[in-house]
């Protein structure tokens, strides 16, 4: 990778070194569906709603329900649609002084409602208040709705096929060249025609009461009260080749974590790049800790989520101090080497601009294309193999969705934002500030992805409000974070408070903020 001289030397100078625990959630998770699904169960239907729901379980005394909708394949032409739809499971936590809903969009793209509500429901209830009855979703081609985004018949043919190198762009380039022409060939033959409408257009057309950006745009009329978080440059999503801007804040979160012990850790960083490390912990559990495995397995992932920044500089400190067994049996799966995510590949490769007439034919044409953006970030290289799959793209675009300014809503959007997301920077919403009509950003003056990140019961008092009453901050509004980032774990795994409150509700927010930080769910989508 072609990185300038000055660049490397500034970054050797300010670096020194987020989002894990989700095997004990997808446990709890599964155990929920399983026990659900063998209990007969009553159904309910509430006044002035159209579709019927079933109890589906219990969240902490308060009911969970569950329903679904059908939609047409392609809701912009029904008729095109024929017989063909997607079902759209639909999830419920119920609030006993609640006469609204508030409908979460799980994001991603790609995203489970389901596992999302079910896993940080009651943190979220505890920041925004009772008064709401939280109501989310799994997106057409995501999770338990049908049919579900894949490129492949099954899962070992996923095991089989979906692995291909993709960490150096010059060195991998070839290879990855040639497997993403393969790639998009098993999605679109997988799919059949429901391949063309996974996106984010017709996902906002089946749920119009969705809280995303892109769905006030298209129902802008319908929208109550819409807050955005983890913002992306919606005009480079769409109209442009590649989200250029969506990096420029990633090495600052990384500055962040690393200005207090950048040399110790470089030094050692590039002594494993010339010899991984051999780990052996018993005749069954042995292998190599590698660069890549460290860095992008590792690092990266911390990025998003600072409650996790003191376990990593743990694993940095044995490291250094020649234990690398905790570092290998925290990374060696994940990041790189996981299965890549389908759904994302679906809708990100649906959404902008894919294929050969907006791409340049040929590995090496493309590369000096990417290159400038690689070299935008540390970390950019490690998504290089997206632009071969949008290169090689063949399914058709079948939304016309145009990101527009000026855009009116029924009440004015709050946006949401960190001051240093890795992955959806402040200056993306900003541009989305611009977008629509009135709306005021609330910027958490913290790192880490979208502003659960951090605890601050300053935001958390300013979307209540929002939600309450509709109130809107006088004008752009910063937040202070109210916990410190380096935090070692508690080893009976409850959360503390962080600061001290005069008032009881406060503290009991700041609790849920900082629980939820800490196990708050996430995604590597360019990493696939």
């Amino acid at each position: 990778m072609r990185r300038s001289t000055n660049r490397i030397k500034l970054y050797l100078y300010r670096v020194a070194l987020v989002f894990a625990v989700m095997i004990f959630a997808w446990d709890t998770y599964d155990i929920f569906i399983r026990q659900n699904q063998t209990q007969k169960l009553s159904t309910l239907k509430y006044s002035g709603e159209h579709i019927t729901w079933t109890p589906c379980g219990d969240l902490k005394g308060s009911q969970v329900e569950c329903s679904n909708i059908t939609v047409p394949m392609d809701q912009f032409d029904p008729q095109n649609s024929g017989d063909k739809t997607f079902t759209i499971p639909l999830v419920r936590l119920r609030s006993e002084k609640a006469t609204q809903n508030l409908v979460m969009n799980p994001g991603g793209p790609g995203a489970s409602g389901f596992e999302f509500l079910y896993r940080r429901g009651e943190q979220i209830r505890t920041i925004v208040g009772n008064k709401f009855h939280l109501l989310s979703f799994d997106p057409r081609g995501v999770n338990s709705s049908t049919p579900v985004a894949t490129c492949y018949p099954d899962a070992k043919a996923a095991a089989t096929l979906s692995g291909v190198r993709a960490s150096n762009p010059t060195i991998d380039s070839p290879e990855v060249y040639a497997w993403a022409q393969n790639f998009v060939k098993a999605c679109a033959d997988t799919m059949g025609e429901h391949a063309k409408y996974t996106n984010t257009p017709q996902t906002a057309a089946d749920i119009n009461n969705i809280l995303e950006a892109t769905y006030a745009s298209l129902y802008p009329e319908r929208a109550k009260r819409v807050i955005i978080d983890g913002i992306v440059n919606q005009w480079q999503r769409y109209e442009e080749l590649y989200e250029k801007e969506s990096m420029i804040d990633t090495d600052t979160v990384l500055d962040g974590f690393f200005d207090e012990c950048i040399k110790a850790v470089l030094f050692f960083m590039a002594k494993l790049r010339e010899q991984p490390i051999s780990v052996y912990i018993n005749n069954t559990n042995y292998g190599l800790l590698t660069y890549d495995m460290l860095w992008y397995n590792g690092v990266f992932p911390t990025l998003y989520k600072p409650p996790t920044w003191y376990t990593l500089a743990n694993n940095f400190f044995k490291l250094i101090q020649g234990n690398a067994t905790p570092a290998f049996e925290a990374y060696q799966a994940g990041g790189l080497e996981a299965m890549p995510d389908q759904s994302f590949a679906f809708i990100y490769l649906n959404d902008g601009l894919s294929g050969p007439k907006n791409w340049p034919t040929g590995r090496a044409s493309l590369l000096d294309k990417i290159t400038p953006w690689l070299n935008e970030s540390l970390f950019s290289e490690a998504s290089f193999k997206i632009y071969y799959m949008k290169q090689q793209w063949t399914v058709p675009k079948t939304h016309t969705y145009v990101p527009q300014k000026g855009v009116k809503t029924a009440h004015p959007l709050l946006i949401l934002s960190t001051s240093y997301d890795p992955v959806c920077p402040l200056v993306s919403a900003r541009s989305a500030n611009e977008a629509f009509v009135g709306s005021q950003i609330v910027e958490v003056k913290g790192y880490g992805h979208c502003s659960v990140a951090a605890a601050s019961v300053c935001l958390a008092k300013r979307v209540r409000a929002f939600l309450e009453e509709g109130t809107m901050p006088k004008g752009y509004t910063q937040c202070e974070v109210d916990a410190p980032y380096f935090v070692r774990p508690d080893g009976s795994g409850l959360v503390s408070v962080q600061r001290q409150f005069d008032n009881a509700e406060d503290e009991k927010i700041h609790l849920a903020q900082v629980e939820l930080a800490r196990d708050w769910d996430f995604s590597l989508p360019f990493l696939y």
